[in-house]
């Protein structure tokens, strides 16, 4: 019956949309099996192929499920449907603003990254930065920068590419800032933070802000950057004596992904130095995984160090 499907020419391999949406080849033939989507078509070869409009509603229906949808619920739904799941509250909160007289902070941004004005959009984001301190910069203006960025690209108004733009242009901003910290001078009860994600977590912009907001609190921080391998992060901890290592995971990852690294790692570490997780995995926040602390939001590092170093006192 697949086969009857006419293919178009910007139809997708399955190994493309893999790549593309970040679902794995046997969930889609699972899918395709047990709820009928996606319905790919033949190539002359053979090979399944994906029209682009069936892989815009697989990339709609992963940010879904990345917010905690089951597949079952949400797979037969229409695409209109689905944008509404996913900008559903953002956009009522724009419709309450309007109708207030409001205007929306954030659409100068968005306009900046769609027409690919960057330099206007780092100016934008400097000119915030400077106004608002670095610590509200993170959590007034990047933060709900990048739920609507993603939302937008889950909904088909930005490109692939024009999510990368942004994010290149949010992390030139924080590195500036992060380096610009003065650090004091005196102070014996530093923590040293190794800031890293694991092997297959692939984004780095919430380890960015994380770093930003540890650095503004007077911690010593190592950046190894994304998808470091278990034993480099073990053997950088251990080179550079770091108290705490500090991990950062985004929804794309499984659960099993998330506990079973995450118990390899603490298995590996020496038992002093702490692991400290946080980011938009949601298996983290229901289940915390034994010797990993947890933060549900960045306003929980302040805290946490408050309480590292009244452990250390005296």
């Amino acid at each position: 019956m697949n086969d009857s499907l006419q293919i178009s020419p910007t139809a997708f391999s399955i190994a493309a949309v893999e790549r593309d949406c970040g679902l794995t080849k046997d969930t889609l033939r699972i899918w395709e099996r047990r709820y009928g989507f996606p319905r790919p078509g033949r190539d002359g070869y053979g090979e399944r192929v994906y029209p682009a409009e069936q892989v815009d509603k697989l990339r709609l229906i992963k940010r879904l499920i990345d917010q905690g949808h089951r597949p079952g619920k949400i797979i037969g739904l229409a695409t209109d449907e689905l944008q509404r799941l996913a900008g559903g509250p953002t956009r009522a909160a724009l419709a309450l603003r309007a109708s207030a007289g409001e205007s929306d902070p954030l659409a100068p941004f968005l306009a900046c990254v769609k027409s690919h004005a960057l330099d206007a959009l780092r100016d934008g984001l400097a000119q915030a930065l400077l106004r608002l301190g670095l610590a509200r910069f993170v959590d007034e203006v990047v933060a709900p920068l990048n739920e609507r960025v993603g939302a937008a690209w889950a909904c088909g108004e930005f490109e692939v590419y024009e999510e990368h733009l942004y994010t290149e242009s949010i992390q030139g901003v924080l590195r500036n800032a992060i380096r610009a910290i003065p650090q004091p001078a005196g102070e014996t009860r530093r923590p040293l933070v190794l800031l890293t994600t694991l092997p297959q977590e692939p984004h780095g912009l919430g380890l960015l802000m994380a770093e930003a907001i540890f650095a503004l609190e007077g911690a010593r921080c190592v950046a190894l950057g994304v998808q470091t391998p278990l034993w480099d992060i073990v053997q950088a901890a251990a080179a550079q004596r770091v108290d705490v290592v500090a991990l950062s995971f985004s929804a794309c990852l499984g659960p099993n992904q998330v506990f079973g690294s995450l118990a390899e790692l603490r298995g590996k570490l020496d038992a002093t130095v702490e692991i400290w997780a946080g980011g938009a995995c949601r298996a983290l926040h229901r289940r915390p995984p034994p010797g990993v602390r947890c933060f549900r939001s960045l306003d929980g590092i302040a805290p946490a160090l408050a309480e590292w170093r009244a452990a250390r006192a005296g």
